[in-house]
């Protein structure tokens, strides 16, 4: 029979209001904190005869429970089956019996209790049932199974966010002889980032660090996939080096994790070079991590570089499954290259050891409807039928939105129809396909219906929708609506791009609103998007609309704000509505820039700036505009303009640009110099015509 010699003294203490008499017979000290709020009781307790008798009866039936089921003996603590209602015991006797059964019977009795007890809300959630259970197995000598009650009390307190009280109590129990060690460091670094606080996750690993914890391969690798699964690129560098300087070694789960992280966020040399150093340091890489690297290399469009990474796999022993060359189909198809995609599955089809599934098909059958050959698409369909394979949404999906694009609307239909008699209905990806391909052929009524089908069937607009809906309004210049979708779309919670707000202020530019465009961007930039070079140009092109070319200049001149190159549109756009200003000058200086900068000047920008000067009767600085052009862009644009100026009656301009064009090509356009004797012969100017014609007729060069 248990003694409960001390049972009295131990009640005692936990009604006590101060930490430290706690166990004073035990010559324990604790340290009051005043986020520790359940060490105080939150009512009187009973009175010490009738708790008594409780604690008497509860440790009774634990010990007659534990040595029923312990016919042998086990390291681990036995379940028990109390035939008790935890409304019987209240939280501070449960304190008492945990601490009575440590002393008596021993820490496997009470670890069982401990167990049973934080199956229920009111002591899993009460701190001070888990100190006291941890100090009396202290007092026991045994380290091992009071770190892991607090390992209990980490995860459970974790769910009603006193995590932080928690760690605080483990640094606490140092003064009780309970250094943290590095298992319960991992699990307080794990808890915090299940819980989505990878800073949380951070700080809890300085603060038990600095107590002594010292952390291993497990510590570094839960906090390298917390910032892989956030995308903190850098933080994985950090945590990776951090890790490596130590010698310890990732395994291929993590390793994948961190190959995956650093090529979807562009890293794809860091990947490789990170790679290569794990397999110098002794990984042993597996199909997997091979799969993961081949994956982002072929999403970057690396794809000779992702098949010399498979020869180096097949060196080392590994064969690839049917996931690597799926992964191999799609890269391949993304870049155009079907028919190298089309041989590599064939080969699959061919192969005894893998058999092309769902998505192998479903990648091929992307890349044939992206080439616009949805029969090919449509034949690969029949074959997974044959093979016992069932399409899923994205399947389908591909292939609406293939037979959209083709305009083939018809077939669009009785594949939706297919779906729902196969139990996939379409989701929302389908009907934008739909919807899209309805709006480009005019069917706007019908675009519209399919719309409600879509919302009525539970769906809700996506991104996609909204931005499709948003386009079609400022096809229809009803830049009203256009801005109410977008409004709609920040309400419900949709994120809008940059292309979203480029497209609404290349609207409003057309229309000459540059207020609205100007409001536009500055939203834009507020919410942290970043322009682009369209977005750039669409502003310079309605400011030169608006004749405002100071502020077209100043905003070229921002485009270096984020980092976005002009190129000859943007250069083209400024520089006409400078010509447009007679601000010839200006135009020229741009128009030189461009050139130093390889740029070609398209057909309209070269007129346009020789044009001008021109009509301000200089054509020698015209002819020098044109002087750093390639042959066959200078001759194409005298003749045009040459044309333009006969047009206009100023023979005599467009005879010094026609000696100039004879000079070069003596093949002189029948068609310009049709208009152009046409033109003279109006003006009355026989002269020049004939002294033209004889230079011709002599093959004077």
């Amino acid at each position: 029979m248990l003694r409960f010699n001390n049972e009295r003294k131990l009640f005692n203490g936990v009604c006590s209001s101060h930490l430290n008499s706690l166990f004073k017979h035990r010559n324990l000290s604790y340290k009051s904190s005043q986020e520790t709020h359940d060490w105080f009781p939150p009512h009187p307790p009973p009175s010490p005869s009738s708790s008594k008798s409780v604690v008497r009866t509860v440790c009774s039936l634990v010990c007659q429970s534990y040595y029923q089921q312990q016919t042998q003996f086990k390291s681990t603590p036995t379940q028990l089956n109390l035939s008790i209602s935890s409304d019987f015991l209240m939280a501070e006797e449960a304190i008492t019996v945990v601490a009575s059964l440590a002393d008596e019977a021993g820490s496997m009795v009470a670890l069982s209790f401990f167990y049973w007890a934080i199956g229920f809300p009111k002591f899993r959630h009460f701190m001070r049932f888990y100190v006291v259970a941890a100090i009396s197995l202290i007092e026991n000598s045994n380290l091992e199974r009071a770190h892991e009650v607090m390992r209990c009390m980490v995860r459970n307190l974790a769910e009603i966010g006193r995590l932080k009280e928690a760690v605080g109590m483990i640094i606490e129990l140092r003064n009780q002889g309970l250094d943290p060690c590095t298992r319960t460091l991992n699990c307080v670094v794990s808890v915090a980032a299940e819980m989505g606080s990878v800073d949380l996750a951070r700080k809890m690993f300085d603060e038990m660090c600095e107590r002594g914890a010292f952390p291993d391969s497990s510590t570094f690798k839960i906090l390298i996939s917390s910032y892989c699964r956030t995308n903190e690129i850098s933080q994985v560098d950090q945590w990776l080096s951090a890790m490596l300087d130590k010698g310890f070694l990732l395994d291929n789960a993590t390793c994948t994790l961190v190959l995956s992280a650093f090529c979807e966020n562009g890293g794809i040399s860091r990947a490789l070079w990170f790679f290569h150093k794990m397999i110098g340091m002794g990984l042993k890489p597996n199909v997997i991590n091979f799969t993961a690297l081949i994956n982002g290399l072929c999403k970057k469009g690396n794809i000779k570089q992702a098949f010399e990474l498979l020869e180096e796999m097949v060196r080392k022993g590994w064969k690839p499954n049917v996931y690597t060359h799926t992964i191999l189909i799609n890269g391949m198809c993304k870049i155009g290259w079907t028919d190298k995609a089309f041989r590599l599955f064939l080969k699959l089809v061919k192969s005894e050891s893998y058999k092309p599934n769902v998505y192998t098909y479903t990648a091929m059958i992307s890349g044939y409807c992206k080439e616009g050959k949805v029969n090919r698409a449509d034949m690969l369909l029949t074959r997974m039928h044959e093979q016992g394979l069932v399409p899923n949404v994205d399947t389908y999906t591909t292939l609406v939105s293939g037979h959209c694009k083709s305009g083939n609307l018809t077939r669009a239909y009785e594949l939706i129809h297919e779906m729902k008699k196969e139990g996939s209905p379409p989701n929302m990806c389908t009907y934008n396909a739909v919807i899209d391909g309805l709006f480009k052929k005019g069917r706007v009524q019908e675009a519209y219906k399919q719309l409600d089908i879509a919302l009525k069937h539970g769906l809700q607009a996506d991104e996609v929708t909204y931005t499709i809906l948003l386009m079609e309004k400022c096809k229809q210049s009803n830049l009203k609506h256009a801005v109410m979708i977008l409004s709609k779309m920040i309400k419900v919670g949709i994120k809008y791009d940059m292309h979203i707000c480029t497209t609404l202020i290349s609207s409003f530019s057309r229309m000459k609103q540059m207020s609205e465009c100007e409001r536009l961007f500055d939203d834009a930039v507020n919410h942290g998007l970043i322009p682009t070079k369209e977005t750039y140009t669409s502003m310079i092109c309605g400011y030169c609309r608006d004749e405002n070319v100071t502020s077209a200049t100043k905003m070229f001149e921002r485009m270096t704000e984020h980092g976005c190159v002009p190129d000859s549109i943007t250069y083209g756009a400024l520089i006409s509505g400078l010509c447009k200003k007679s601000k010839l000058d200006e135009a020229r200086s741009y128009y030189d820039a461009m050139m130093d900068k390889g740029l070609n000047p398209c057909e309209v920008t070269r007129l346009t700036i020789v044009y001008e000067y021109c009509k301000a009767n200089d054509p020698l600085t015209a002819m020098k505009a044109l002087d750093r052009l390639e042959k066959k862009l200078w001759v194409r644009t005298i003749n045009t303009l040459i044309r333009k100026l006969c047009s206009e009656k100023k023979v005599e301009i467009a005879a010094s640009f026609l000696h100039k064009l004879i000079d070069k090509d003596k093949n002189l356009d029948q068609i310009m110099f049709t208009a152009f004797v046409t033109a003279c012969y109006d003006s009355g100017q026989y002269v020049i015509v004939s002294d033209i014609q004889e230079r011709i007729s002599k093959g004077i060069g």
